[in-house]
């Protein structure tokens, strides 16, 4: 199946069976839910609409619809954290990724919490590779936030005195555990009371 421009008219007599966008949406969703050793292949299938063979010659094996899954959230809903570090002060910044995390974790319609947490959560010596995809994901954007924050000081718009790297770090570990908060049940508004308090800490 070319997976490369899916609006390109199909042959006749043979009618494509799945949007393949569409299909990694609903993986997703079961991904969030599951986390990924948890999520099966029948339930995969099943949510997505196709059979195991369309799986595997769409997507690959399990980890590279994974893999495939892990690009979709971070250009789609988690897309808010690169507008965010385009906000023109820190303290924006931040605001726009800590009121962001708050709206996707509990957004209407999906599984409560973070893909980044959730994904990899008591994954065994096989699910490895896929641990570390996450990680790596959240340290990339720890670094992107890191940079920005240098980016400030170096303007004045934070303090000389302010270390950006342990204010990035700060800033990931509420948003990670605002995740962990979600997916046990938090409301959105409870969410935000809590990134109310966080901001009280920034720097002036």
């Amino acid at each position: 199946m070319d997976m490369k421009d899916q609006h390109a008219p199909h042959p006749v007599g043979r009618p494509r069976r799945f949007e393949v966008h569409e299909a990694l949406d609903r993986a997703l969703n079961v991904f969030r839910r599951r986390g990924y050793e948890g999520a099966s292949l029948s339930e995969l299938t099943r949510a997505m609409g196709i059979n195991r063979p369309s799986l595997y010659a769409a997507f690959g094996d399990k980890e590279a619809l994974f893999r495939k899954v892990v690009d979709r959230y971070f250009e789609g809903p988690a897309a808010y954290v690169r507008q965010a570090l385009k906000e023109p002060t820190a303290r924006a910044v931040v605001e726009r990724l800590l009121y962001g995390s708050a709206e996707i974790q509990t957004a209407p319609g999906s599984p409560p919490g973070c893909l980044a947490v959730q994904g990899a959560l008591a994954c065994g010596r096989a699910a490895e590779p896929v641990r570390q995809v996450l990680i790596g994901r959240r340290h990339d954007m720890e670094a992107a936030l890191v940079r920005r924050l240098r980016q400030a000081r170096r303007r004045g718009d934070l303090p000389a005195s302010c270390n950006p790297a342990d204010l990035a770090r700060y800033v990931i570990t509420v948003i990670l555990g605002m995740a962990v908060q979600a997916a046990g049940g938090a409301r959105r508004n409870e969410l935000e009371r809590m990134v109310r308090i966080a901001l009280q800490a920034w720097p002036k």
